[in-house]
């Protein structure tokens, strides 16, 4: 992790991750430490499969160049839980159906699933945010 922000009352958490496949993992722990933090240990097992997949396409699938960062973003703001990743690749996911035999092609997909909603956006610059919204009010007593 190369930088990491709290910010909101902290209630946002910001780390910046060099790309590389052990950044999920270490993305992961931030997330969890920031769940625990906000009383939102509920959320956790589906809060972190989200963040997994949306992480494991920027590292896979964001070519971009040396040096360039993946940066994750969570945010707790009243009932809702943001969680954002953030890379300097201009090329948009897009969810498709995966042939049944393919071990890939299915993150989005649980992504749609999970999340109350979840979305690409530009930033300010190059490359854009890829986003998933889930209720905080949705996972009560889900455990």
């Amino acid at each position: 992790m190369q930088e990491q922000q709290d910010a909101l009352n902290g209630r946002e958490r910001v780390c910046r991750w060099a790309r590389h496949p052990r950044c999920v993992g270490l993305a992961r722990v931030e997330l969890r430490k920031a769940l625990a933090a906000w009383g939102l240990a509920e959320m956790e097992d589906t809060a972190l499969v989200v963040l997994s997949e949306l992480v494991t396409n920027a590292v896979r699938h964001a070519h971009v160049s040396p040096g360039r960062a993946i940066e994750t973003r969570f945010q707790h703001a009243g009932d809702d839980l943001r969680i954002e990743v953030h890379d300097s690749s201009d090329v948009r996911p897009h969810q498709y159906a995966a042939a049944s035999d393919s071990e890939c092609g299915r993150g989005l997909v649980l992504v749609g699933v999970l999340a109350d909603k979840w979305g690409v956006s530009e930033r300010g610059g190059v490359g854009k945010s890829v986003w998933a919204l889930m209720s905080v009010s949705s996972q009560d007593g889900d455990s």
